[in-house]
């Protein structure tokens, strides 16, 4: 049997991620955020980690390219790192005062665009392709985890 590899469902999940990249780089740009930032900033703006090493394993990006980003956001004026009290040798990562005055707006932004990339969908639809994701997510991890 021979299938068709442009409709296979890793194909076109990937071509959906390059279109929401797109789409999302184009509003966060303006608000002075880059796409990839987008799970540093919300797990800094939500208290889910302050450290390097914690935002990597809540992005699900290894630690050189976690610092690398990091380098960056600090230079662009996005987070600053402070003493960790309990640790003098570790260091805290927090959204500067510039940054948690865009997050809304930037949360927003984001927000608009995936109402507009599922016009057509019902919310039923819209729920069950958030559930069926979440699940495939799940499979590639657990896949990725064992090899």
């Amino acid at each position: 049997m021979n299938e068709d590899v442009l409709s296979t469902p890793g194909h076109l999940v990937s071509l959906a991620a390059r279109g929401f990249a797109r789409l999302s780089e184009s509003r966060l740009k303006r608000l002075g955020f880059g796409v990839g930032q987008l799970p540093v900033l919300v797990a800094l703006q939500d208290g889910k980690a302050s450290t390097q090493r914690d935002l990597a394993r809540f992005a699900r990006i290894e630690q050189p390219p976690m610092a690398q980003m990091l380098a960056r956001m600090e230079r662009d004026g996005l987070i600053e790192r402070t003493r960790d009290p309990a640790d003098g040798r570790s260091s805290r990562i927090v959204l500067t005062k510039a940054a948690q005055k865009s997050m809304p707006a930037a949360i927003v932004a984001l927000f608009q665009g995936n109402r507009e990339a599922l016009i057509g969908f019902t919310d039923a639809e819209a729920a069950q392709l958030v559930d069926l994701l979440k699940r495939l997510i799940d499979n590639l991890d657990r896949m990725v985890s064992t090899t």
